[in-house]
């Protein structure tokens, strides 16, 4: 399947082929001031599913958990579209809202709860993080499943959000 993500005029845009390696809710501080949201939902996929096109400019900065990552934005209207997170060298990060397709897989995963706000809920199983999980937590094969390799820093929901 292919699909476009674009920024908000139109001239950068993002073609994918497949399917998303992951989807995911991120609800860090940066993903919040990114998006003008409570939470940032992210496709990433494979770099090689990808191709980009149209002018963009490029912000580096940090991550919450110290990786950087390297957004590009249109230069004429200021939506992100896609970024380059240290955290996962081989996949591409591409804004979940600028495909605009109501068929895209929804988030497996959600990251940096403890900044989640606390009237952000989802209907659905996912797996839960307090922070940011190394790539080896996240069972990418088969997304719809509870990673094997539980991580010291999941969060199972049984106490409120701290911050």
């Amino acid at each position: 399947m292919t699909r476009i993500a674009q920024c908000c005029c139109g001239s950068l845009r993002a073609q994918t082929t497949g399917e998303p390696a992951f989807v995911g809710a991120c609800h860090c501080t940066e993903c919040q001031r990114r998006t003008g949201s409570p939470f940032g939902v992210s496709t990433y996929f494979p770099k090689e599913q990808v191709r980009t096109e149209g002018p963009s400019k490029v912000y580096v900065r940090g991550s919450d958990a110290g990786r950087k990552i390297e957004i590009h934005f249109c230069p004429d209207c200021g939506s992100s579209v896609f970024w380059y997170a240290e955290v996962v060298p081989d996949l591409i990060g591409i804004a979940f809202g600028a495909f605009a397709d109501p068929s895209m897989p929804r988030p497996t995963l959600s990251v940096w709860e403890t900044t989640r706000h606390p009237w952000v809920t989802f209907d659905h199983q996912l797996d839960r993080f307090t922070v940011q999980p190394k790539i080896d937590d996240l069972d990418l094969e088969q997304p719809n499943r509870p990673a094997e390799n539980e991580s010291k820093d999941r969060y199972d929901g049984s106490h409120a959000a701290h911050r």
